[in-house]
């Protein structure tokens, strides 16, 4: 679908790419949440424990960093992660400003159950791509998300 902006034909192409690529992501994201289990944990605490989970204790900065998300939101889900007991937060030794944030056992856990049938879930909606053009939109997806401006 494209767009009603009348402007030039790169402004045209480029906000038409931009609302592609946001309602496909939406479209994804909507699909593979209605297909979690009831107990599972919401997109933004899912991705703070697969953070930990393949990387092992992090800080909340790191976290930050590797999910996107600003301190304050990081701060909140971590939180409510640790009331749940998936995860512990302490103080580092060498700088007591930073805590590090790793999984209980019960995190541990939970993620070995969780992260077989998201990973199928994942493949199958993208399935619909081939694996030429997986590389291709995993690609230009990197260029766009890593892009610096002055």
């Amino acid at each position: 679908m494209g767009t009603k902006y009348v402007g030039t034909e790169h402004e045209q192409l480029a906000l038409s790419a931009y609302i592609n690529l946001v309602r496909a992501a939406e479209s994804i994201l909507s699909r593979l949440n209605q297909r979690r289990s009831p107990e599972a944990l919401t997109l933004r605490q899912y991705m703070v424990m697969d953070a930990l989970y393949f990387l092992g204790p992090l800080s909340q900065k790191e976290i930050g960093i590797k999910v996107l998300k600003s301190g304050g939101n990081i701060t909140m889900v971590v939180k409510n992660l640790e009331r749940d007991g998936l995860v512990t937060r302490e103080r580092r030794p060498e700088d007591q400003r930073t805590m590090t944030v790793q999984l209980t056992p019960e995190g541990q856990q939970l993620m070995e159950e969780i992260v077989p049938q998201r990973l199928q879930a994942i493949v199958e909606e993208m399935s619909i791509l081939s694996p030429k053009e997986l590389r291709m939109l995993r690609g230009l997806s990197r260029m766009v998300g890593k892009a610096q401006r002055d």
